[in-house]
């Protein structure tokens, strides 16, 4: 099941959003350029390592570049390869935009770094021993998942379903659609995908926009006064 668009407008331009994926596609471009990217000594930099962010091991003095605790959010705008960023920026267009519009921008920066931590620090706690470099904005964009499941999950989304050769597009709620997304990272297994922090971070947004929700009602009741 690939979403393809949503059937849910927005009222204002998401400047944020585009700018992630800027730069997520611009840094891209610079890992390609680099010699450490071909050899995978990039990862081990820039990449979160959880032994490392732990202090349980060190990184080589040749690979350390930044201290542990900033790869968090340097690994958030990192990728693996094409088909990894190509995914990533697909779900990133599609959903990201309708919380940013709810949120406004400097909230939905807010809430999308603090989805990336909560997906970086369960990857981390599942194997503080680990040291496997972890790069990726899928954590953060599992929040944003979170999050539009519980704002709109009866929004129709463009989905196309795959049968070997005959493929079929349909629209269905967003709430099947995520329930399925999230539903997948408990049954799928290996290929250096890390899931665990697909749901934390998925948790992580639902957890947050529900107090961003929370705080924009008590905001809006404040403004309107008892009269309504």
């Amino acid at each position: 099941m690939i979403p393809l668009k949503d059937d849910n407008p927005t009222s204002s331009k998401p400047i944020v959003t585009y700018l992630i994926i800027g730069m997520c596609i611009f840094i891209f471009v610079i890992q390609l350029t680099s010699q450490s990217y071909r050899t995978g000594q990039l990862f081990y930099s820039y990449g979160l390592i959880p032994s490392v962010l732990m202090n349980n091991k060190q990184l080589p003095i040749d690979l350390y570049v930044i201290p542990g605790w900033l790869t968090i959010f340097t690994s958030m705008f990192m990728h693996g390869g094409f088909m990894h960023l190509i995914g990533n920026m697909l779900y990133m267009w599609i959903f990201a935009d309708n919380i940013e519009d709810s949120l406004g921008p400097k909230k939905f920066l807010i809430f999308y770094l603090l989805a990336g931590i909560g997906a970086a620090m369960t990857q981390v706690l599942m194997d503080t021993q680990s040291q496997v470099p972890m790069v990726g904005a899928s954590g953060a964009i599992g929040g944003i998942l979170g999050a539009y499941l519980i704002n709109h999950p009866n929004a129709r989304v463009l989905v196309l379903i795959p049968f070997g050769f005959f493929s079929q597009l349909i629209k269905i709620k967003a709430l099947y659609v995520l329930g399925f997304w999230f539903i997948l990272q408990f049954i799928s297994s290996g290929g250096g995908v890390a899931y665990a922090a697909h749901i934390g971070g998925f948790i992580s947004g639902v957890v947050l926009i529900l107090f961003f929700n929370k705080k924009s009602n008590k905001k809006n009741k404040i403004l309107k006064g008892p009269w309504g």
